[in-house]
């Protein structure tokens, strides 16, 4: 596997405990790390993430609201399954906020979080592809977008987005054996990335819905 340039943060590092334990978990469960359907240990997932068992119980709450994790009484709290009839409901809703997204993003992102967005995108570009990559692949698509969230410049659109681009993304991960390769839907990121930079507000929310409608393309494409 090549080595991968780090990626900048996509969210702030100053965190509480239990926002930490979220992040993690939730990040977890996004990438099948937990896979749908596992069980969900607050102890045992607390000593692992080195938590204390309040912040995970917290953490976990806020997953319940995400659809990432179901809890059930007398049975206990699992990882929700990857049900591929959202596909449809969550890419239409995307359809509609990422192109916002873009658009505000190259309207509202400072100086600073443009040339952030530029060293993002030249990372992007040198990246190798093959199989083995395909997963660490999938975390710079999670970055990028949060950092496009981010740079919109909209919290409550922000925290919209991040709800639904997490539900794609485990959709996603589910199917990364049946696709060749997730390296050409990476690097689509590249003139979105680019054209936000710039300002170009049109181009950058038309690239961000051909950007989505082809993730929904591929997913069907081996379905």
């Amino acid at each position: 596997m090549n080595a991968f340039p780090a990626l900048p943060p996509a969210e702030d590092a100053a965190l509480s405990q239990a926002e930490a334990a979220y992040r993690q978990l939730r990040d977890r469960l996004i990438m099948l790390e937990i896979r749908p359907g596992a069980p969900i240990n607050d102890g045992q997932l607390a000593a692992e993430l080195g938590f204390g068992r309040t912040p995970m119980r917290e953490a976990i709450k806020r997953l319940e609201t995400d659809h990432l994790v179901v809890s059930y009484p007398r049975r206990g709290t699992f990882a929700t399954s990857v049900d591929f009839t959202e596909l449809a409901d969550v890419s239409e809703i995307r359809e509609l906020l990422e192109p916002l997204a873009a658009r505000r993003a190259a309207t509202r992102a400072s100086a600073a979080m443009r040339q952030e967005l530029l060293d993002v995108a030249d990372k992007i570009a040198h990246l190798g592809s093959g199989p083995a990559e395909s997963r660490d692949l999938m975390r710079y698509d999670l970055t990028v977008h949060r950092l496009i969230y981010r740079a919109s410049a909209n919290p409550h659109l922000e925290d919209a987005l991040i709800r639904y681009d997490n539900l794609a993304t485990r959709i996603w991960c589910l199917i990364l054996d049946k696709v060749p390769s997730v390296s050409g839907h990476i690097t689509e990121h590249v003139k979105l990335l680019e054209a936000i930079a710039a300002g170009d507000a049109e181009v950058a929310s038309q690239l961000a819905l051909e950007h989505v409608s082809s993730f929904e393309q591929a997913v069907r494409s081996v379905l």
